[in-house]
């Protein structure tokens, strides 16, 4: 996650949003470690795993869904990602750059 977040602190003036879900974990140790590792992202809380993991088929962390401004979903991934490469980043700015629809 500390490559998502350090994108986000960059980003997130632009358009870039990050919201980070938290599944089938205790909210008390949810909370204690997005103290410590210092996650500013919104955190929203899944503790029965209900809705992330039945309707969304999260089943392991980390997995990211790539919504566009039309909140269209446009790309999936599971698993650690350096989204703060060179290539992460271009990925993300075009999305950025892409223009929304009405």
């Amino acid at each position: 996650m500390p490559p998502v977040q350090k994108v986000y602190q960059e980003l997130k003036g632009k358009g870039f949003e990050v919201v980070l879900i938290s599944f089938r974990e205790n909210p008390g140790t949810v909370k204690q470690a997005v103290r410590d590792r210092k996650y500013t992202a919104p955190v929203l809380l899944d503790e029965s795993g209900d809705v992330t993991g039945k309707v969304y088929g999260v089943w392991g962390p980390p997995t990211v869904y790539i919504v566009d401004r039309q909140g269209r979903l446009v790309g999936r991934a599971a698993g650690p990602r350096a989204w703060d490469s060179p290539a992460g980043r271009r990925f993300i700015q075009a999305l950025l750059e892409t223009p929304a629809t009405p």
